[in-house]
């Protein structure tokens, strides 16, 4: 199945903070559209809290759910107690590119395999209740040429699939590269196609833009 090509990820860093048996555990969620940004945030972090006991983290840097660039650790916690939990988390929240850092103070008091992992996941959950996402589009180009007498029919499909001209070229023709979101791409070609009449000249099928 192809990665979407639209999904939340995060609008900015999320914090919040869960207390289980004196133990501290931290959480800091941020954007991480790569694993060289989710160790960024990971150093970032370490550097704020150099006295805690661990950070253990995981990462999605992809589509929500994607396991194609993931990274945990549980940072001297035992085996599984911290960064799968965390990970899990992740991957079932429905936001892509994200990283989560838990920072723990230790306590005092063990909490046992069980107990460690309910409380990375719980700081992990917390956090992604204060977080703020905004959706990411991959966008699609299209150029396309039209006689004169259609650039107005062509000019009023662009609102109904979320496309933008990027140019407009004016000569025999009027020439226009256009901008749509990647998995509405087929279907404006197709809508212009009719509004042309089968009379649209199209350059190179749709490439991936910013």
């Amino acid at each position: 199945m192809p990665a979407p090509s639209r999904y939340p990820i995060p609008a900015d860093r999320a914090r919040a903070e869960v207390v289980i048996d004196r133990s501290r555990f931290v959480c800091t969620l941020a954007p991480a559209a790569t694993p060289d940004a989710a160790q960024a945030v990971l150093h970032e972090v370490q550097a704020e809290f150099p006295g805690a006991t661990h950070h253990c983290w995981a990462y999605v840097a992809g589509a929500p759910g994607s396991t194609s660039r993931i990274g945990l650790s549980d940072d001297g916690e035992p085996h599984g107690t911290a960064g799968r939990p965390m990970l899990t988390v992740l991957l079932h929240s429905n936001v892509g590119e994200i990283v989560a850092v838990v920072t723990r103070f230790y306590g005092g008091v063990k909490l046992g395999t069980g107990g460690l992992a309910r409380a990375y996941a719980d700081a992990v959950n917390v956090t992604l209740g204060r977080l703020l996402t905004h959706e990411k589009v991959e966008y699609g180009a299209l150029t396309v040429t039209v006689a004169y007498a259609q650039f107005s029919a062509v000019q009023h499909l662009l609102p109904s699939f979320e496309a933008k001209a990027l140019s407009e070229v004016f000569a025999e023709g009027v020439t226009l590269q256009l901008r749509a979101p990647l998995e509405r791409v087929a279907d404006l070609r197709a809508a212009i196609g009719n509004a042309t009449h089968g009379q649209a000249a199209f350059a190179d099928d749709a490439t991936a833009v910013e």
